[in-house]
């Protein structure tokens, strides 16, 4: 049985409307979310001077270590939100960033870094951005992300995409809240999914993509071979030996 019988084509493409033309842009209006600092995140915050030796002490991820690209060695050298939603910056104490957008956050930490260090510009990203990708797709695992724009699709696409065995009607998206984990089904075949609030990938979301019937079908059929084959080659041995 070949691999494209076990798999209905209409199953396979995504985002799937009557709507689409080759003459006009259809446009879709979603707004991307605005994410909120939460304890458990990393930042990093660069701290640039006309004086380096007074903005050194607060840029702890050095130069070299920022274009490695590493995100171990990021993420270790990063500024950690506690769990009471604040940080800790040498000379400045703790600031309280839970609940701000990351442009809220660099705004605070460089009025109050101003308050000690004159003419001076703060650079902050965050660090821990990352995703899991589970199941039907060609690579699965954890994948960081540097784009505050990333959607579902492109995480998806950084795991190499489904395999043709991917059930891309029922993908579970699993997102960490304040309140715990919350699960929703994505479909990947329908144009709404553009529209949909959960188009856009937030930190520690999780994919899983679950496998069509055919992959299960497909490997009964394996299994089946396997034993008839163990069968035959049992029934040839008997035959020779009762010779």
């Amino acid at each position: 049985m070949s691999l494209q019988s076990c798999v209905v084509q209409e199953k396979l493409p995504y985002l799937q409307s009557s709507s689409y033309s080759v003459k006009a842009p259809v446009a879709v209006s979603n707004p991307r979310p605005n994410y909120r600092l939460q304890p458990g995140d990393v930042l990093s915050i660069r701290v640039q001077g006309a004086d380096s030796k007074l903005t050194e002490p607060f840029n702890i991820t050095g130069t070299q270590i920022m274009n490695s690209g590493d995100p171990g060695t990021l993420y270790l050298t990063g500024y950690p939100i506690g769990e009471d939603g604040n940080i800790s910056l040498p000379t400045v104490g703790k600031l309280k960033v839970q609940g701000l957008d990351l442009n809220q956050a660099q705004a605070l930490v460089q009025k109050n870094i101003s308050n000690y260090v004159l003419n001076v510009n703060v650079l902050l990203k965050l660090l821990s951005f990352k995703i899991t990708v589970l199941g039907e797709v060609r690579s699965p695992g954890r994948y960081f992300i540097y784009n505050p724009q990333a959607t579902i699709l492109e995480g998806l696409g950084m795991a190499g995409d489904l395999t043709e065995f991917g059930n891309r009607e029922n993908v579970k998206l699993v997102r960490q809240t304040l309140n715990g984990p919350e699960v929703v089904l994505i479909n990947l075949t329908d144009a709404k999914l553009l529209q949909s609030p959960y188009y856009y990938l937030l930190p520690n979301d999780a994919l899983y993509v679950e496998p069509l019937k055919a992959r299960t079908t497909r490997a009964n059929a394996g299994n089946l071979a396997l034993v008839f084959a163990g069968l035959s080659s049992v029934v040839l041995l008997l035959g020779f030996i009762l010779r």
